[in-house]
């Protein structure tokens, strides 16, 4: 069985996509961005990244884990972290240094994240910025933070917003059903 999977939490591409240089960056500043976990989230990121651990894929095995059901990968999250790093919060021309994290509550189908990206610190002579990221659900409880260190664009980059193709996920024949 073949279907399109199109995120339904992905925002509309914005007709223009801006960023905001090292120099505009101020302490403080945050930027946040929602999305709530599908199973076609967690099929997708399996297919891409090559980790078929059954506690994301198999709901018989992962119902006897401590997380009680199928969970979503931890570096989901952390691809939500990096997706506002390089879209808003600086944005375009970002360049990812650094970034640890603590994963500290499991992600469920249907959990809703908020991402919050705040500057911690500016370093003027690299140009380099840290960034504290949390990533809440739908309660307010944290399921994951930590800190990044990226290499703020220091030109203007205001662009067209770009649109991602959409992904066709197959099933596998012989896949355990749940």
């Amino acid at each position: 069985m073949t279907h399109a999977y199109i995120p339904d939490q992905m925002p509309e591409a914005p007709a223009v996509i801006e960023n905001i240089t090292f120099d505009e960056l101020c302490i403080g500043q945050s930027a946040q961005r929602r999305r709530a976990l599908t199973q076609d989230d967690i099929e997708a990121f399996a297919a891409v990244s090559g980790d078929t651990n059954p506690a994301h894929l198999d709901p018989a095995y992962a119902d006897g884990t401590p997380f009680h059901g199928v969970i979503a990968h931890g570096m989901w999250a952390g691809a939500l972290i990096s997706a506002v790093l390089g879209t808003q919060l600086p944005g375009p021309g970002t360049i990812y240094l650094e970034q640890n994290l603590r994963f500290v509550r499991p992600v469920h189908v249907g959990d809703a994240l908020t991402v919050t990206v705040t500057v911690l610190s500016k370093e003027p002579e690299k140009k380099r910025v840290e960034l504290d990221c949390t990533v809440s659900n739908q309660h307010g409880d944290t399921v994951v933070f930590g800190v990044a260190l990226v290499l703020a664009p220091t030109l203007k980059v205001r662009r067209p917003g770009a649109t991602v193709p959409r992904l066709l996920l197959e099933e596998a024949a012989g896949r355990l059903e749940g």
